[in-house]
């Protein structure tokens, strides 16, 4: 009888290093193989690095920002895209251009940006005009994620591109060192594993013991994935670090925690696919009462857009751009979700300040105040375990062998 070759599943996602992640080893971090990966062909392409600054003229004129304190982002794009583009990667990649230029800061997560852009030399230019019409690959690197108005502007201009918003040390040498023909070939295994689930629903375990839990409503839809391929020549964004699996939730109901930015914690209860109260559990109260108001005067901004589920093995590296990506994370958001394929547009929101897209990240070192002791997914009379306390279940590992 022949013998069956038993599934095998690839180092990294040994229990060892799935418990600790920050044991796997990364290639150092090689723009050149990122680029080819990513965006083949390069050859012929003319290509731009992206910045952006509260007041870019000044900073961005002959590379002031770099003789100053802060802007650790902007100083990485420098050091690790311009640069090298400048001194041997636009050579070895067939590529051309490699210039930097620097827009206004949004000061907020997917905002849409304004036109005015400037060079180098301190020149005022037109994003539409300058930039999106005149190079074929767009590379932003940014405070705040740009992810929703490139996708749209990508899809007007013909351009691809990738965001990079957040970029850090340890995203350099992780996220962005590991070979996205695996994260692809992962992210797809996964996909197909939650691909036309009829609902997911989450239950979160506070600190008191009470269990909150939200019902997410999928109406059996095809699952997206975010896998950091952009290749051949059709209008693409890249969102990097990438590793997940998505949705556009249709409906949701019941209740979930939000963290804060300032530590406070409250519960969200969450009707028709959109939140519509905030209660406090510990913290600010002013902090809530300011969600609560923001709710009333526009209600738009509550609503659920996305559900994601992390696909890589990866360190925490303090930035949710890359945080959202681990396997046994998921994430919700709210607000806009064009860029994924959903109805609510940034005209939809009373003022433009609200048209962002704000993930809600779910992780053990971004949310120790609760735990998500269970994700079930239902598909027809398929119930499958996704994640528990915060590990994937046997039912995604499984679906990760080869």
């Amino acid at each position: 009888m022949a013998s069956t070759a038993l599934p095998t599943l690839p180092d990294y996602l040994s229990p060892e290093i799935m418990l600790n992640p920050e044991k796997r080893e990364f290639p150092k971090f090689n723009l050149v193989r990122l680029m080819h990966t990513v965006f083949e062909p390069t050859k012929g392409c003319r290509v731009c690095i992206l910045i952006d600054f509260e007041d870019p003229p000044q900073r961005i004129k002959d590379f002031a920002f770099l003789k100053e304190d802060g802007y650790p982002v902007q100083k990485n794009a420098h050091k690790y895209f311009y640069e090298t583009l400048r001194d041997h990667a636009i050579e070895e990649l067939g590529m051309h251009g490699g210039e930097m230029f620097a827009f206004k800061c949004t000061h907020g997560s997917n905002l849409d940006l304004e036109d005015e852009v400037w060079d180098t030399d301190g020149k005022q230019l037109s994003l539409d005009k300058d930039i999106y019409q005149e190079y074929d690959l767009v590379l932003c690197i940014s405070t705040w994620s740009a992810t929703a108005p490139l996708t749209a502007k990508c899809k007007e201009y013909g351009f691809r591109g990738a965001t990079l918003h957040g970029l850090n040390d340890i995203i350099l040498n992780s996220g962005l060192a590991v070979d996205y023909r695996e994260v692809s070939r992962d992210s797809e295994k996964l996909r197909v594993a939650l691909t036309n689930a009829d609902t997911i629903e989450i239950d979160f375990t506070l600190e008191d013991g009470r269990v909150l839990t939200a019902s997410l409503g999928l109406d059996a839809q095809d699952a997206q994935k975010s896998h950091g391929l952009c290749l051949g020549t059709n209008p693409d964004i890249a969102n990097l670090p990438a590793g997940e699996v998505y949705f556009v939730p249709t409906d949701a109901n019941g209740q979930f925690p939000m963290k804060y930015e300032d530590g406070t914690l409250g519960v969200l209860d969450v009707k028709d696919r959109s939140i519509y109260r905030s209660t406090l559990i510990e913290g600010n109260q002013k902090t809530i009462d300011e969600h609560n108001a923001r709710l009333a005067d526009d209600p738009i901004t509550g609503t659920l857009g996305e559900l994601g589920f992390g696909t890589q093995v990866l360190p925490v590296s303090y930035a949710d751009i890359q945080d959202e990506k681990v396997l046994g994370t998921c994430h919700l958001a709210t607000g806009r979700d064009d860029h994924l394929g959903g109805d609510i547009l940034p005209d939809m929101f009373k003022k433009h300040e609200n048209a962002t897209h704000d993930d809600i990240l779910f992780a053990p070192h971004k949310t120790p105040n609760f735990n998500i002791s269970q994700v079930r997914m239902n598909r027809g009379d398929q119930q499958e375990i996704l994640i528990e306390n915060f590990r994937p279940s046997q039912y995604l590992i499984d679906s990760l062998a080869d």
